[in-house]
Parts: structure tokens; C-alpha cells; sequence
């Protein structure tokens, strides 16, 4: 075994227990640490995170790409993954059948995939209720998981709404969504998580409440925007 090969762990798979979730020390992944599919081994994710947390390569991790807490599930969406087709939709919906982990999606976003990442976003934070958060390159994403992790292990640590050094939350991913509503800025945009809570909440309430927030021609490009968003699914 190379030096390179001893910094990792590599648990043996066990398929009498759930898919998509980590089994070993018991369901829960290990302080300071973060679980890895196979995969990534060799990649410059892994590569990036080598020596700074503790990687553990997992068989049986599903759909899942990174683990970085026993509830929180990354799957990464590579830049060859958009442009390729809606392959990685399928992923990102069984991850959602996962009722107990949140999902968080990291999204290559390059002069190749600014066509696409509208689209994306709409489907990650809009319809499956996820943490979107962009990255250039897999250096980047290995810096991020890094983060996640050490935010964990914090007292009082939640990586999944503590800010990054990148600057994104993820009310700042939400409020972002919500500001992709033609017209309506982020004023009202702010108004109306203010009021409804969530992109559900918006996407729920009835004109006559939309009206009372943003007024009746902004309340009308926002049950637009979601009608819209129905038709594609």
C-alpha cells in the first residue's frame, strides 16, 4: 500500500442495510471525517480533502457522492453530467425518497453549463427542496466538503446552514431562487420568504395573499413562474 492509499479507510459493504445511507460506526460518519463512494478515489475532490479530514471510501453509499454528517447527503453534478442529459435528475430524486438526509447538490458552474444552470437550479432548490451551491472545478468542491466537515465538528456546528468562505447559504440559495421571478427583485423577494417561509410556501399561496406582499402584477409573474415550472417537470 502507497503512503498516498494509507491516508484512507475503506469499510466493507453490507447490503442488508438501507442504500444511500452510511453504515459503518454505526450509521454515523466518524468525527472529522467525511465518507466517499468509490469513485472519487484518486480525484481531485479526494485529493484536495487528502490529510485534512478523514476520508472513508464507502461501497454502499447509493446515489450518494459525500457524506459529511450521518443526515447531510452531497451529490456532485459535474460539468460532463449537465451537458450530457437529464441523467443526474434520477439521482437527485432518489435521493429525495431518502426522508432523513438533506440534500445538499453541488453544481459545476462553467462558461459550458451557464445554458443549463437555471434550469438546474429551479429543479434542486424548487422542486426537490435542496442546498444548491456552485463550484468552478473539483478543487473547489474539495474545499467546500473540507468546510462542511469542520463546521460539523464545531460546537453548535451545522454545515448545512452555516455560511461558507464562498460567501453562499442556504437562505442566500433560496432567496436567489426566488429572485429569478421576472419583476420581482430583491425587495420583494425578500418580502415574500419574509412572509411564507419557504419556495412551498410561495408556491402555495393564493393570489389574493401574494397580492397583499408584492401587489397583483408581481403576484401574477409568481404564479407564473410556477405554472411554468409544472409544465417542464
Amino acid at each position: 500500500m502507497s503512503m498516498a492509499d494509507s491516508d484512507f479507510e475503506t469499510t466493507s459493504s453490507n447490503a442488508s442495510l438501507v442504500h444511500a445511507t452510511p453504515h459503518h460506526d454505526r450509521g454515523r460518519v466518524p468525527p472529522g471525517g467525511i465518507v466517499c463512494h468509490p469513485r472519487w478515489k484518486g480525484t481531485e475532490v479526494a485529493n484536495t480533502m487528502q490529510g485534512r479530514v478523514r476520508i472513508v471510501f464507502e461501497g454502499d453509499t447509493g446515489v450518494v457522492d459525500f457524506h459529511t454528517a450521518h443526515d447531510k447527503a452531497v451529490i456532485y453534478v459535474s460539468e460532463a453530467d449537465l451537458i450530457s442529459g437529464p441523467a443526474y435528475r434520477k439521482k437527485l430524486a432518489k435521493l429525495r425518497k431518502a426522508k432523513k438526509l438533506k440534500g445538499i447538490v453541488l453544481v459545476e458552474k462553467t462558461p459550458m453549463t451557464e445554458q443549463y444552470f437555471l434550469d438546474v437550479q429551479k429543479f434542486v432548490v424548487i422542486e426537490l427542496g435542496f442546498v444548491l451551491l456552485p463550484v468552478t472545478n473539483q478543487v473547489e468542491a474539495g474545499n467546500l466538503l473540507v468546510q462542511m466537515v469542520n463546521e460539523e465538528n464545531k460546537p453548535n456546528g451545522n454545515p448545512f446552514i452555516a455560511k461558507v468562505k464562498r460567501g453562499i447559504s442556504q437562505d442566500q440559495a433560496v432567496l436567489s431562487t426566488v429572485q429569478m421571478i421576472p419583476k420581482l427583485g430583491s425587495v420583494k423577494a425578500k418580502a415574500l420568504l419574509c412572509r411564507f417561509k419557504s419556495i412551498h410556501g410561495i408556491q402555495a399561496a393564493t393570489m389574493h395573499d401574494l397580492s397583499d406582499v408584492v401587489g397583483k402584477t408581481n403576484a401574477q409573474y409568481v404564479k407564473a413562474f410556477f405554472e411554468e415550472k409544472r409544465k417542464v417537470r
